[in-house]
């Protein structure tokens, strides 16, 4: 288990507040852009950040991340720039941990060894992989717990409760929990199941939990905190990096999160 996501829960815990955990997909906008809003994200409050690896079918994400992972792609992002841009965001002051966020095929690709390798070697604290289940896992867990990584699995609405419990006998940080079934993607309204849904896991698991998908608003923040021990913000950040002027993404990410996280 990484010892900054370690330390940053049990600081939280004891401070009893909710950590708040920006996404971003590498390489999105430009590959010149994701260092400087890795460290803007942490100066506008982000406790740790998800940094999504770009791949060329991310079926649980919605438009707005698919997009992102399509510019980077076309850029020619690899998962070795990902190792490279959280390498350089080190040496410029980073600090917040960082999990990266994606599908199992590049890791497989580089090898499960030599992806948790080239992680701890870059700083890396650990991954979510969304389609690698508990009973395909056992290899990239043994690698990253050789490396003192964390691995996080999700958990939805959906899953059954003895799934929970298998999700929760491999993760050693937290559990990732999807809100509300369907993609990611920004929402208007939460859905009214979470309490419902974290008692329902909270039954299975000891774990703290980190509650993604949907939220995009300071008022969506505040809400899922009440009940989560981390909030994860995604989408609304790249429509951030949207809405920003030119030379501005930095700026404008770091904006929305001193707004949604209150810091």
């Amino acid at each position: 288990m990484s010892q900054r996501l370690r330390e940053l829960f049990t600081k939280a815990q004891a401070e009893g507040r909710p950590l708040f955990i920006p996404y971003v997909t590498a390489g999105y906008p430009a590959r010149a852009e994701t260092v400087p809003i890795l460290l803007a994200m942490e100066a506008g409050g982000a406790d740790a950040i998800e940094v999504g690896m770009p791949f060329t079918d991310p079926m649980a994400d919605g438009a707005t991340v698919q997009h992102a992972n399509q510019v980077a792609i076309e850029q020619g992002v690899t998962l070795g720039d990902c190792f490279d841009f959280v390498r350089q965001a080190r040496a410029q002051g980073l600090r917040a941990p960082v999990l990266f966020m994606g599908y199992v095929n590049p890791i497989l690709a580089w090898g499960e060894a030599a992806v948790a390798a080239e992680a701890r070697a870059a700083g890396v604290d650990g991954f979510i992989v969304v389609d690698l289940p508990p009973e395909e896992a056992e290899a990239f867990l043994a690698a990253c717990r050789a490396q003192d990584l964390s691995f996080v699995p999700l958990v939805a609405p959906t899953t059954a409760d003895a799934r929970i419990e298998k999700h929760a006998a491999i993760a050693d940080a937290c559990l990732d929990v999807v809100s509300q079934a369907g993609t990611t993607g920004a929402r208007a309204r939460l859905s009214d199941e979470l309490p419902a849904l974290l008692g329902r896991i909270r039954a299975h698991a000891s774990l703290p939990l980190a509650v993604g998908f949907g939220i995009s608003t300071r008022e969506h923040v505040e809400q899922v905190g009440k009940v989560a021990d981390a909030v994860v913000v995604g989408s609304a950040i790249i429509s951030a990096i949207d809405a920003a002027g030119r030379d501005r993404a930095a700026q404008s990410v770091r904006e929305y999160v001193e707004d949604v996280s209150g810091q």
